[in-house]
């Protein structure tokens, strides 16, 4: 395993974040068609760790809670609580079956201070090493919601904070507001890029690259579509409702692309998911937030540090690229 700064921070994490989505009771309405139960999520958590693993990140709303429950109980079974860092999110609400409530999801501070307190108590921990805000929440003045993180962080239930899935103005508009005010700014994005989504290098990327901001970039295979034929289907594949409303509307340029990534891997002897990643290394991502199903997913990813794309690949694989529809950003 290969470790890196996340961004100005000091804290070292993993290049490869394991993601906790796809963990959790599938009983609370939250894509039921793929979620692992705990004994399989344990199997997949204990994998990471083995290999060197350090980050994880999983969020309130994922299976209603249950996702991290089942992260905090594999972590105190198998793990040292400093050696990990446990990342979760703010702003939608933790009921089932996506029910809300108010008070009980955007952010506000009764929200997300009601939101942390119960995230702390399914993980099992005394601090959350970095809290995301999930959204921007335009009910909300940011004045109130960097307050209130920043409350969080002096107290110390919160060590760093995250913002993901805004627009870039949004998100310098959160960080002048602490920096004016002596507050805690965000210290990590975690945001919608991949080599099929590329709407953020035209203000994100390059306003976080300069800001120091570490990028921790979810869907960074696009739900698995990069990886796969085409007209492979898996459990997620079918039932994934999020990953159609992102990929489906621009298959046809896409495909392409993906068939690039083909070729190279061909040609490289490697697979697909080490070509995508190590793309992604090539452009300034940190730690790539990877959900799995399976264990050998884990085993493949290892061999991404092993490869070296080089400017012509990186190039070839850019070149199709179309702009696309904003998708993360509300």
């Amino acid at each position: 395993m290969e470790y890196t700064k996340l961004g100005n921070t000091g804290l070292e994490v993993s290049k490869i974040c394991l993601g906790c989505m796809s963990f959790g009771d599938a009983s609370m309405g939250f894509h039921s068609g793929w979620l692992l139960d705990e004994e399989k999520s344990r199997s997949i958590i204990k994998k990471a760790l083995d290999l060197g693993i350090n980050f994880f990140d999983t969020a309130n709303t994922y299976a209603a809670g249950t996702s991290e429950e089942i992260l905090g109980r594999a972590l105190k079974d198998f793990a040292k609580r400093e050696d990990v860092v446990i990342a979760t999110k703010c702003f939608f609400s933790d009921l089932p079956n996506g029910e809300q409530k108010p008070n009980q999801y955007g952010l506000s501070r009764k929200a997300i201070l009601h939101q942390v307190e119960r995230s702390l108590k399914r993980l099992g921990t005394d601090y959350i090493d970095i809290l995301y805000i999930h959204r921007w929440d335009y009910s909300t003045p940011i004045e109130e919601t960097m307050s209130a993180l920043n409350d969080l962080v002096r107290s110390g239930k919160v060590r760093y904070l995250g913002a993901s899935a805004m627009y870039a103005w949004q998100f310098q508009k959160a960080q002048y507001v602490a920096e004016k005010n002596g507050w805690t700014p965000f210290s990590v994005m975690q945001n919608h890029y991949n080599m099929l989504y590329r709407e953020d290098e035209r203000e994100m990327i390059p306003f976080c690259q300069d800001y120091g901001v570490g990028l921790a970039p979810y869907s960074p295979l696009a739900a698995g579509r990069i990886v796969r034929d085409w007209t492979a289907d898996t459990a997620r594949s079918a039932t994934d409702t999020t990953a159609k409303a992102k990929y489906d509307s621009t298959e046809e340029q896409d495909r392409l692309i993906v068939a690039r990534v083909a070729e190279l891997s061909e040609k490289y002897g490697v697979s697909r998911s080490q070509i995508a990643l190590a793309w992604l290394w090539t452009k300034g991502m940190h730690s790539p937030i990877l959900g799995v199903t399976k264990e050998a997913y884990l085993d493949d990813f290892m061999g991404a540090f092993d490869v070296t794309l080089t400017t012509d690949d990186v190039a070839y694989l850019d070149e199709l690229y179309v702009p696309h529809r904003i998708m993360g950003a509300l």
